[in-house]
């Protein structure tokens, strides 16, 4: 049983998708396994596996099994926080709700469309998941509280590396470490201005009935991301991803209303409240982002040049540089580093832009490269020097140039075999009855044996 805890947001909107898109017989529902005095029910694994199907994943062909099994591992884990007073507050449960139903949200194209599909008001599905979120945080509090002081030590790390065959080793592609330090291209003030103005035509076109909100969206903004939807958005209060101003702007107008021009870190905008709930919010927004000219783009080359200067004498470290110069909020507080779609530094040649191979090529391990044009992924134009951290060739993994990645390895199997003796040592603790038709599944059938044995 070496797995972490996995558990999605399942729930009532997995159960009311089945029930409006399928017109099968749905089989009465029962308890498959007791323990303690919280239940495991026949629909909790059920809606787990649809909702997995539904999203294309596959799954193994103990899925049943499996899912039992840390079914009943999160209720002994929550069990045992109750018991040991690890606290979890209100706030945390209320800030996890919130941040899965807006996952929903844009996963099901909308609010309504998510109440539609579940069959209740967003108000009803938070409540109805009150209590399975506040056992998540508190297993998640447990689990943390077990394993947090585990560590490694190079010479487990050696031991556990000289025992792979070496056929079994890994091999990697070449891999790079990138820092980098941004400066965005500032557009004249005439532009900014005619930006402006283009906004305030659009307010005035839609406030006098000659055209509508969201078409003038799907034609003019500069937002890829709602453009297509005619500007429509939808956030909370609480959301930190939301530009402050926008947010606030958002917040202080009345529903149908549009707001006057306003600026925000990503450009110049109009917003239109669409419909308001609490601290829930749909608006329609028209983003135009001033354009630059090369005059512009090399004011920002110019400026980092001197950076570069400084980098070079080295009387300025790189993370200096990050801090005092970057304007990539994305790279700005990991120090600069490039990470790609997994969150991981190293980047292998296939996830470079193609314009950035030729220039790592060239480019030695601790050297900076020139500033260089560059246009980041929200369409925003500017520069940036690029530092190569670390390279390595294409090769069999070792403990030399590998040494994190093993160590890491190391860390997750000590903790496996931690939580292992955990729940060998608990689960004979805890009251236990499993349903016969689960009672076959291998680790749930030790633990009745053990819990058997211990009474």
């Amino acid at each position: 049983m070496k797995q972490l805890l996995v558990f999605g947001f399942l729930m009532v909107i997995t159960a009311g998708a089945r029930a409006q898109g399928q017109s099968h017989k749905v089989l009465a529902d029962k308890i498959v396994a007791v323990i303690g005095d919280k239940i495991v029910l026949r629909s909790d694994i059920l809606n787990y596996i649809e909702d997995e199907k539904r999203q294309g994943r596959e799954l193994p062909p103990d899925a049943n099994c499996m899912l039992l099994q840390q079914m009943m591992i999160r209720k002994a884990l929550m069990l045992q926080a109750q018991k040991d007073s690890l606290p979890v507050g209100d706030d945390e449960i209320e800030a996890e709700l919130d941040q899965r139903i807006r996952y929903f949200i844009r996963a099901y194209n909308g609010k309504e469309s998510l109440e539609q599909i579940a069959g209740k008001t967003i108000y009803q599905i938070k409540e109805d998941n009150r209590i399975s979120i506040k056992e998540q945080k508190l297993a998640d509090a447990m689990q943390k509280s077990i394993i947090e002081n585990v560590r490694v030590t190079p010479t487990e790390v050696k031991a556990y590396y000289d025992k792979i065959p070496k056929d079994s080793l890994f091999f990697y592609e070449t891999e790079l470490e990138i820092k980098q330090v941004v400066a965005y291209a500032k557009a004249s003030r005439d532009l900014e201005k005619y930006a402006q103005d283009e906004l305030a035509e659009y307010k005035r076109q839609v406030e006098s009935g000659v055209t509508s909100f969201d078409r003038l969206a799907k034609l003019y903004s500069d937002d890829p991301g709602t453009k297509e939807v005619g500007g429509r958005f939808e956030f909370n209060r609480g959301d930190k991803s939301v530009d402050g101003t926008f947010s606030s702007t958002a917040f202080a107008l009345k529903e149908g209303q549009i707001s006057r021009v306003v600026k925000s870190k990503f450009g110049y905008h109009i917003i239109q409240v669409v419909s308001r709930s609490g601290d829930d919010v749909v608006v329609r927004h028209i983003l135009k982002i001033p354009q630059v000219t090369d005059t512009e783009i090399n004011e920002a080359i110019a400026k980092l040049d001197t950076v570069r200067s400084k980098l070079v004498a080295g009387t300025l470290s790189f993370g200096e540089a990050v801090d005092k110069y970057s304007e990539d909020e994305n790279s700005k507080f990991t120090a600069g580093s490039v990470t790609n779609q997994q969150g991981s530094p190293y980047l292998t040649i296939d996830q470079l832009d193609k314009s950035l191979v030729n220039v790592f090529a060239q480019l030695k391990v601790g050297e900076y490269s020139k500033p260089m044009p560059f246009t980041d992924e929200s369409g925003k134009k500017g520069a940036r020097i690029l530092f190569l951290q670390s390279k390595t060739e294409p090769h069999r993994e070792n403990i030399k140039d590998d040494y994190n990645r093993i160590a890491q390895r190391v860390m997750e199997e000590k903790k496996g075999e931690l939580l292992d003796r955990w729940f060998r040592t608990k689960m004979p603790t805890f009251y236990i009855s499993v349903d016969d038709d689960y009672r076959s599944c291998e680790e749930i059938s030790k633990w009745l044996k053990e819990n058997t044995a211990s009474r």
